[in-house]
């Protein structure tokens, strides 16, 4: 028997992502969206569910006998009830590591746009400033070098570690805060409590999954220790960085934020983040760290692989 296999949500995963490999384990429905009050619906005869970010309850998997196996199209696996699966006996697997190169490029795509203030300078020759001035040059907005700068992580995980290895290369100094409290013992990068990770780096990049312990880990008690000047990137979640203070704090002195992550996506109108008045400091990209294409195409690549294993075990 043919599996039916049900996509909920392809519009996240990029209309230029070739899913037609998975036609090969069945019949594949596809959903650009699934609304909460619609997944039960959608589900409830699939063999094989595929989903991004649309919830997955206890409920709806009792109510779908067929289900035998979930595949989350993302690393965290918040939006299915696992214990709920668990009881009923349906497989759930996540993909994990693949988009590691697309959130440390992006990591770098931010800082320097920060850091060089390439807001400025493209509005410069844009709106005809730099025409104007006569000179081949504009260095009215200077910006500093990479290299000898200190280059705080929060989180040193898989993309912890990789962001740390391209700032070594570009000659920073790699100092790091475990937020578990569990990996202090890098041999490479030296370990630094919190407060003094904040107020001794240039740069603060934030890799760690949001947790009871990273919950509004940066805010109005810490946001002031950081240096004049410094920059701020947050790509682990929203949520680790309290959006209010940072704002705040944003108008208050010269510091830099870049945020690929919000506490909630898409953003509404009146956060604190879209009314600051120095809009310069701050750059918000809508949670793309992770979707380049070649990152897209390995995460297809290993759901692929999930629904390939589990039909192997369970022939």
């Amino acid at each position: 028997m043919r599996k039916q296999i049900v996509i909920l949500d392809t519009e996240t995963l990029g209309e230029d992502l070739d899913l037609t490999p998975l036609e090969q384990f069945g019949d594949v429905t596809r959903y650009k969206n699934t609304l909460p009050q619609e997944t039960f619906d959608v589900i409830k005869d699939a063999h094989i569910v595929i989903s991004n970010k649309v919830v997955l309850t206890r409920e709806m998997m009792e109510r779908s006998p067929r289900l035998e196996l979930i595949c989350i199209a993302a690393t965290g696996m918040n939006n299915v009830d696992l214990d709920a699966a668990k009881a009923l006996n349906i497989v759930v697997k996540n993909v994990a590591g693949y988009s590691t190169p697309s959130v440390v490029q992006h990591t770098f795509a931010m800082l320097f746009y920060l850091m060089e203030h390439l807001r400025y300078y493209d509005g410069a020759v844009q709106t005809g400033l730099w025409q104007m001035s006569g000179l081949f040059t504009d260095i009215t907005h200077p910006f500093h070098e990479l290299q000898g700068k200190k280059w705080g992580i929060i989180g040193m995980g898989a993309i912890g570690q990789e962001v740390a290895k391209v700032a070594k290369a570009f000659g920073a100094a790699v100092s790091y805060h475990s937020t578990s409290g569990q990996h202090t013992d890098h041999p490479d990068y030296l370990h630094q409590p919190l407060e003094t990770l904040l107020s001794t780096s240039d740069i603060i990049s934030i890799h760690a999954p949001l947790t009871d312990k990273t919950y509004a880990l940066i805010n109005e008690t810490n946001l002031p220790l950081l240096k004049e000047r410094a920059v701020l990137l947050n790509l682990g979640r929203g949520g680790i960085v309290n959006e209010t203070d940072l704002a705040y704090e944003l108008d208050r002195r010269e510091i830099y934020a870049g945020l690929d992550v919000l506490k909630k996506e898409p953003i509404d109108t009146d956060n604190p983040l879209m009314h600051i008045e120095h809009k310069e400091r701050l750059l918000i990209t809508p949670h793309i760290a992770w979707s380049s294409i070649e990152s897209r195409k390995r995460l297809l690549q290993g759901i692929v692989e999930n629904i390939k294993t589990y039909l192997e075990n369970t022939k």
